[in-house]
């Protein structure tokens, strides 16, 4: 067989990067590890070419080649996914589907025209996918309520890759998360049983990476790194002596529950094993929310404190904000903004509320009769996809206006600088050179954010402090800099797209779910086509 693995393109949107990336001379953040697992798992006798689109396109002569076409997605990426099945059907090839989006949704994949949809975790529904094909079966839907256990799971075919093309490589140690947020789909998908693998596995895939001479950040994409807190901590044992032994080739970073702020123990693991940032998902600073939307984890303790603890072990945080929960208080935008702020987090990844399909609160919605339809593409330039318990146009004006402060550059810089300066400062010795991507992107933010900008004075104040006083800080400040560039040059494009399906609400003049379904015509066009 020989089969063609194919990545959709990913819109531009809050983790695409895009102007840090263009600035660096990157092309996408990561790969796609899901596909490159899969892959892993396919005969050895397949012949395997693998494209991702948002690196280098598949060609023509790729298209021609190929018997079969494998495509994942996830659901910012459903109108190229789209695009990519019609095409293989019209080739002649037999399409395959799988990944989040068509684990959630299958009936898109199915509409589209795909022939086999290998749902769930590969572990289980690849061996029923072969079997199919050996059996000679034109179409099927392979599906598994089985969990799989993931100390079987293999190596990633990461010679698949271009390396250089990417900002970061991703690594898995767990699936699942025990807690039950009504918004999250992560329960639907993975369990609320964090599975993980071994130390010795995650080992091996780091050997790999370093062999193949990869030395820079790479990406730990659990849903929640201390789901399993005993198991995490285990291979944060193994992994301190693993990087101290290659000179910290790699920094880390991954995805927590802010209950890590609990547990020192973990924190000082993960700071001596080479991890640096950690996403989290704060959500909102309103307890109300946080207890509406079953995040009672996010209500122990003061989330700042929590915070502060975390930013002064030496981790810097990126975190997740919504807006629009039900019966949130008026002004949601600002204490969100002041909460930011106070913390200093440098990047939050702030969102209007949508309900993923197959959630809890996809449910309860639709038991409410709130759902609209013609909503369906989740990005920050994307209008809510039902019907709020406050004005559509008071929550996404206090969005925009927030989102455009957040990102303005001087506040930017300077809670950057505080964030920075509340960590100890303590990073492994490293011998990591500094590539081209990194002396490109320093040069370019000097000069933006150093000459251009009105910035000037605070910027070269603040390297200059930073270099001086938290030199081992040095390199993921001015990272977390380059990384502001795209925020910059992303709020106008947010706020664009959210003004336009309010005009499109305002000239309808009556707030209907057919009305929103218009609007979000709006938002879908510009997202096909990049405007």
């Amino acid at each position: 067989m020989k089969a063609l693995l194919v990545w959709p393109i990913l819109p531009n949107s809050f983790w695409s990067y895009q102007e840090t990336l263009d600035l660096a001379g990157l092309r996408s953040t990561n790969p796609p590890l899901g596909l490159i697992t899969i892959a892993a798992m396919l005969p050895s006798d397949w012949e395997i070419r693998f494209a991702d689109r948002n690196v280098c396109p598949e060609t023509a002569a790729d298209w021609e080649w190929c018997d079969l076409v494998i495509i994942s997605a996830m659901i910012i990426q459903k109108a190229d996914f789209r695009t990519l099945i019609q095409k293989g059907i019209a080739l002649g090839k037999k399409v395959a589907v799988g990944g989040p989006y068509p684990t959630s949704v299958p009936e898109f994949a199915l509409e589209a025209g795909a022939h086999y949809l290998i749902l769930d975790e590969g572990e289980c529904t690849v061996p029923l996918f072969l079997e199919a094909l050996a059996r000679g079966d034109e179409r099927g839907i392979f599906r598994s309520p089985e969990k799989p256990d993931v100390t079987q799971t293999p190596v990633p075919r990461f010679d698949l890759l271009n390396l250089d093309a990417y900002l970061a490589i991703t690594v898995q140690f767990s699936r699942g998360c025990p807690f039950q947020c009504e918004f999250c789909d992560i329960i639907n998908l993975y369990g609320r049983k964090p599975r993980t693998k071994t130390p010795e596995q995650m080992l091996a895939e780091f050997d790999v990476l370093y062999q193949m001479g990869w030395h820079r950040y790479v990406f730990v994409v659990d849903d929640n790194f201390i789901g399993n807190k005993r198991n995490a901590k285990i291979f944060l044992r193994a992994l301190i002596p693993w990087m101290e032994g290659h000179n910290y080739p790699f920094i880390l970073l991954t995805e927590a529950s802010l209950n890590l702020a609990e547990d020192e123990e973990m924190v000082e693991l993960m700071v001596k094993a080479g991890f640096t940032i950690v996403f989290m998902g704060i959500e909102t600073p309103d307890t109300e929310s946080l207890v509406g939307i079953h995040k009672l984890q996010n209500t122990r303790h003061s989330l700042i404190e929590s915070c502060h603890k975390i930013t002064r072990a030496g981790l810097q945080i990126m975190s997740g904000f919504i807006i629009g929960f039900d019966n949130e208080r008026p002004g949601a935008g600002q204490r969100i903004q002041a909460f930011i702020e106070d913390t200093g987090i440098p990047q939050g990844q702030f969102s209007l509320l949508q309900a993923l399909q197959n959630t809890a609160m996809w449910d309860r919605l639709k038991r409410e009769n709130r759902l609209l339809n013609g909503l369906g593409t989740f990005h920050q330039g994307a209008i809510m996809n039902f019907v709020p318990t406050r004005p559509v146009e008071d929550i996404v004006e206090e969005y925009i206006d927030a989102f455009w402060q957040i990102y303005e550059p001087l506040p930017f810089l300077k809670r950057t600088f505080r964030h920075f300066m509340m960590m100890n400062g303590w990073r492994g010795k490293s011998q990591r050179p500094i590539t081209r991507h990194e002396a490109r992107l320093f040069l370019a933010v000097c000069w933006r954010q150093g000459v251009l900008r009105s910035t000037r004075f605070r910027f070269w104040w603040q390297l200059g402090a930073i270099a001086l006083r938290k030199p081992q800080l040095f390199y993921d400040y001015f990272v977390t800099l380059g990384v502001g560039e795209h925020f910059f040059t992303f709020r106008h494009e947010v706020k664009a797209q959210l003004l336009a399906q309010l005009n499109a609400l305002e000239q309808a003049q009556v707030m209907e779910p057919e009305t929103l379904a218009a609007a979000n015509q709006v938002e879908e066009v510009s997202l096909l086509t990049g405007g």
